[in-house]
């Protein structure tokens, strides 16, 4: 039983890479999916659902990386997952409270709008 593998080329594009944060939101997108789900730069390829695996990548603004997925739902994973590096990991404005991942969960959270 052999999944094909596809890929996709990110790059990273908030000002301060790939830290904590932007890597927590990738966990929790990968984690919403059943494909196995990598990033790699360079020869090095790691587990997106490893925090400390993606933060030792190094992924300062501007790094291209290559994000590749295997499994029954890989290529919604990698749309998903595209769709965090090409929105900055929602760091490029100020909107913020945005989902971890595109993947179609839905938030619990109340609307907390100033009234």
């Amino acid at each position: 039983m052999s999944a094909s593998t596809h890929e996709r080329p990110v790059r990273v594009l908030n000002r301060q890479g790939l830290h904590a944060r932007p890597a927590d939101l990738l966990v929790r997108c990968a984690s919403e999916f059943q494909s196995q789900i990598f990033l790699q730069k360079g020869s090095e390829k790691v587990d997106c659902r490893s925090i400390l695996s993606l933060l030792t990548l190094g992924a300062t603004e501007g790094t291209e990386l290559t994000v590749s997925a295997q499994g029954q739902d890989a290529e919604q994973a990698l749309e998903a997952v595209g769709q965090l590096f090409d929105l900055g990991f929602h760091e490029l404005d100020e909107t913020s409270g945005s989902p971890a991942c595109s993947a179609g969960g839905t938030s619990d959270a109340p609307d907390q709008s100033p009234s």
